[in-house]
């Protein structure tokens, strides 16, 4: 059996994954903050794990990943997932818990994960596995008033990077996926933001479409990766002058 952790899997894209992984029949850590929605997920599925962990604590990621490679005897994949969009504005309105906040779930949380899951796969025999970072479109151009939660996904994509570059001598494959709009409960608030101000939200897509293309990355042969892919609604404004 395959197996996979997927950080953030209590809500969004990572609950929507967590969840088409596990009908896929592969075992699945599923690392949150909220341990009463994991057990609820984990219900009658011998095949689901729940890792209870803030992806920001080092301890409690790494008696994370402990655990499930105690459970699973291997990681195959990690689907580096959890993020947070703390309220917005420019750079001076910000308040500076809110930039702390971001900075430790969306990039010290990732660095975590990914440092926890490189080293059980560079331990493991066979040696190798696959870690696909979820980045954003904002990891290439930013919404207005999101100064802090760019700024992390910009450092996700050096992130990534190093990743492949520091693994390939290790079979260890990273990639990463930059999701546009897929109608999670965070872009729902964005969605919400612009109804109240008038303005015509921008185009969502289904959340299964990105599950399905993480699903995709993570089993492909060793010897293939997708090394960036954008998976996003059709007609958001994205492409050109938008």
């Amino acid at each position: 059996m395959k197996t996979i952790i997927v950080t953030g899997a209590s809500s969004g894209i990572g609950r929507a994954t967590a969840g088409l992984f596990l009908a896929e029949g592969w075992q699945v850590g599923l690392l949150a903050r909220r341990g009463e929605i994991l057990e609820e997920m984990a219900a009658g599925r011998d095949n689901a794990v729940p890792l209870v962990a803030d992806v920001s604590d080092p301890d409690a990621v790494q008696a994370a990943f402990r655990d499930f490679n105690d459970r699973a005897g291997r990681l195959n994949v990690l689907f580096n997932n959890a993020g947070i969009f703390a309220p917005g504005g420019t750079i001076d309105e910000i308040a500076l818990e809110d930039w702390y906040q971001t900075v430790n779930v969306n990039l010290n949380g990732m660095f975590l994960c990914a440092r926890a899951a490189f080293a059980a796969m560079r331990g493991q025999n066979p040696q190798g596995g696959r870690i696909i970072n979820n980045g954003s479109i904002a990891a290439h151009v930013p919404r207005p008033n999101s100064v802090h939660y760019t700024s992390t996904k910009h450092a996700i994509t050096g992130l990534t990077r190093s990743l492949s570059l520091d693994g390939r001598g290790l079979g260890i494959a990273c990639g990463q996926i930059d999701i546009g709009n897929a109608h999670t409960s965070m872009v729902q608030g964005l969605v919400d933001a612009a109804i109240a101000e008038g303005r015509e939200p921008d185009p969502t897509m289904a959340v299964e479409d990105a599950a399905r293309s993480v699903l995709h990355m993570a089993t492909l042969p060793p010897e293939a990766n997708v090394q960036f892919m954008t998976v996003m609604a059709t007609r958001m404004p994205y492409i050109g002058r938008g």
